[in-house]
């Protein structure tokens, strides 16, 4: 699978990187009317799919045991190492001011918040806060204005000593000041901004954010003070598991379950880890979904199951490797075929064990609120030339990888037509049309446009490597294999000639001929002795360089959605003559070694959406600037493609306190961020999540915060207490 998105639904991504690059200035071509001019973001793709219950139909009491991929390393939101399960016991067990509905709208939380709302707007933007009068810190502090003080204080940017993450929107505050009580916070901004509603969510205690150490060091193992329906009770790091328990001085609606409990499960270990019920809530990949899917229709079944290991396994492969077992004549290899006996019958015993255990699970699905593209990096290369990162944009047939992904899992096949917003969001409005629908032919007058030649002079190939490149087909593309982030020793390109015209001719001439001599249906093929297609062309070339691009694709498990998009990519791009080396990398080192150093030239990853675009998008497409240093800051740009008209774009929305405005500006922006085509949105990201059956109120959020509190066992399905 792609890094996972650096924020969780509601929380906005923390993680910046600097690389050491140099970019040029692209210019846009003016852009008129293009895309649409539909002002409204119309309605989630999909809806999401939590069994939702009233909280009268709920038992009291119960534990529900949830998978993270690992135990965070802080309970700090805004600290860069900050992860998914920090966000998600943020969310248990701190204050939010603002929360996200089901379009990925920011929603007041009444829990916190009696009102807020701009009480002046000259000479400088003003915000008053009133806070719920029953809201207390578990201390039996009053939560209040010293509160947003220390928390704007540490984020401001101001004192370097804070190791902060991100400091947007903080930076723009001049002062804040208790009202009429401590229970109304007035926030003075320097310069307004329109995404106020963004801060202050979570909202942390003074004690953690009034000094450095404390910001730095104090909430990265425990948070001793906390204000939401649950409080973190126990952390057992050596066994994966951190517990939350209700909170007794809660004064909202009392938490259903007894107790929360967060489990860290590597992700290819959690069918088995369901299986044994050791969890009840567990995102899952597709084929484990799958999986789940198929023990729910095999219950009842008798005999061995159509699936899993063996189920190739045909009555001759059987007796052809039992003769092999038993010969006496050659001992070695009938040991060898015995042993692998041996392990495929243990592993079908097993897969059978969990595929029983999996039948007490659903899966429930909708689309996460992130998007993954298709990344080109500008700094350098064939990409660097805005009328070659045009040209793939223009090869890629986006609802065809859409369906790849989707379509087997049922979910809509909706292509996302913004980077800023997601469909059902206000800010969605789909401007894929600055760059225009697929064109083979557009594709490739735009690389001629740009010089590349197809079938002009190559420079004579030198090095090993170099040789079997200019040996290959001339249409032919590349694997590049990494382990541990480094070429494989043994070999540095293997040829996909599986892939070549000539070879696909080869096999149909060959079907052709076994069909024609079981009988099969005249015309189906060409006539024997039909010539092969020939490859049209040579390859593009310039200056005597081919014109070949490095894709970067992660190799781990649950994976493989991500993989069969890029060969599909692959395909596309080939059909106007571009070559690409797909390089398989392990996760570990998928983003921090290849994008976000720009090592690569295509690369495929996920960002997360926000119901606050102009604050979040800016960073992400903001044009690389030097430092001071000598350096390139690319803030979380990894394509390095960006304008100076894309930053004013965002600037203007982020000053503009007319909400309307301000959305018609951050569209503006997403129309001119199509037409540099850094990045291609593909589609909106599965959300797979296997629960057990009768835990009402959670499984696949969409955009929607989660009430924690609500989630629990219907009465009439509630197990026993554990």
């Amino acid at each position: 699978m792609p890094p996972r998105d650096p924020a969780a639904p509601g929380v906005r991504p923390a993680v910046r990187a600097t690389a050491y690059l140099v970019a040029g200035v692209l210019a846009l071509p003016s852009l008129a009317a293009c895309g649409s001019t539909d002002d409204s973001g119309g309605a989630p793709s999909a809806a999401q799919d939590i069994a939702a219950a009233e909280r009268d139909l709920i038992t009291d009491g119960g534990k529900a045991t949830w998978a993270v991929d690992a135990l965070p390393e802080t309970f700090n939101s805004f600290q860069s190492d900050a992860d998914p399960a920090t966000s998600r016991i943020a969310g248990a067990v701190l204050p939010s001011m603002y929360e996200l509905d089901k379009r990925g709208r920011a929603v007041r939380n009444a829990d916190y918040l009696e009102s807020a709302e701009i009480v002046e707007r000259e000479p400088k933007q003003v915000v008053l806060y009133k806070l719920n009068q029953q809201a207390v810190w578990s201390d039996g502090r009053e939560i209040g204005a010293a509160d947003f003080a220390a928390q704007w204080r540490a984020l401001s940017g101001e004192d370097s000593a804070f190791w902060t993450a991100r400091n947007a929107g903080y930076d723009r505050i001049e002062k804040i000041e208790k009202g009429a009580n401590n229970l109304e916070v007035r926030v003075t901004f320097a310069k307004p901004y329109t995404d106020w509603r963004s801060l202050f969510s979570p909202l942390y205690p003074k004690d953690v954010m009034g000094t450095p150490d404390s910001f730095n060091d104090g909430a990265r193992k425990t948070l001793k003070s906390t204000a939401g329906p649950f409080r973190i009770a126990e952390i057992d790091r050596k066994a994966g598991e951190l517990t939350l328990t209700r909170n007794p001085r809660w004064w909202g609606r009392p938490a259903k379950l007894e107790r929360m409990v967060l489990k860290s499960v590597p992700r290819e270990e959690r069918a088995a880890a369901l299986a044994v019920g050791e969890l009840d809530i567990a995102e899952v990949t597709p084929a484990e979904a799958e999986r789940i899917a198929l023990a729910a229709r095999d219950s009842g079944a008798k005999g061995p199951l159509a699936h899993g290991p063996g189920a190739e396994l045909t009555p001759a492969k059987a007796l052809k490797s039992w003769v092999i077992a038993n010969d006496p004549e050659n001992e070695e290899r009938a040991e060898a075929m015995a042993a692998s006996v041996e392990k495929t019958h243990k592993a079908i015993k097993k897969y059978t064990k969990e595929q029983q255990g999996l039948r007490g699970f659903v899966v429930r699905k909708s689309l996460e609120p992130a998007y993954t593209q298709l990344a080109l990096n500008g700094s350098g290369g064939p990409l660097a030339d805005e009328r070659v990162r045009r040209a793939v944009a223009r090869a890629l047939d986006r609802e065809e990888l859409a369906r790849i992904v989707l379509k087997p899992l049922g979910l809509p096949v909706n292509p996302v037509g913004s980077h800023v917003a997601l469909a059902g969001q206000d800010a969605y409005s789909d401007s894929s049309g600055a760059i225009g629908d697929q064109d083979t032919a557009e594709a490739r007058a735009l690389l001629a446009d740009a010089g590349w030649v197809q079938g002009g002079p190559i420079k004579t190939a030198g090095s090993k490597a170099d040789k079997k490149k200019a040996a290959a087909d001339e249409d032919g593309t590349y694997i590049v294999g990494e382990e541990d982030g480094k070429p494989r020793a043994d070999k540095d390109y293997e040829v996909r000639a599986d892939n070549q015209p000539e070879a696909k001719a080869k096999r149909e001439e060959e079907r052709s001929k076994k069909d024609a001599h079981r009988g099969g249906a005249q015309g189906a093929y060409a006539p024997k002795g039909t010539a092969a297609p020939k490859p049209a062309g040579g390859p593009l070339a310039k200056d005597g360089e081919a014109l070949n691009l490095k894709f970067v694709l992660p190799s781990g498990p649950g994976s493989e959605p991500l993989r069969a998009v890029g060969e599909r990519i692959q395909r596309m791009l080939q059909k106007i003559g571009i070559r690409t080396e797909l390089t398989k990398v392990p996760d570990d080192s998928y983003f921090k070694d290849h994008i976000a150093s720009g090592q690569y030239d295509m690369a495929l990853y996920s960002w997360p959406g926000s119901a606050y675009p102009a604050t979040d998008a800016r960073p992400i497409f903001a044009k690389p600037e030097p430092a001071a240093d000598g350096s390139l800051n690319v803030e979380q740009n990894y394509t390095r493609v960006g304008t100076d008209h894309i930053d004013q774009l965002f600037d203007q929305a982020l000053a503009e306190l007319d909400e309307g405005k301000a959305r018609d500006l951050v569209k503006k922006a997403d129309a001119r961020i199509w037409a540099a085509a850094g990045s291609i949105p593909l589609y909106q990201r599965p959300q797979l999540v296997a629960v057990r059956p009768g835990l009402a109120n959670t499984g696949a959020f969409g955009f929607e915060s989660p009430s924690y509190e609500d989630i629990g066992f219907l009465k009439s399905a509630a197990p026993a207490k554990k």
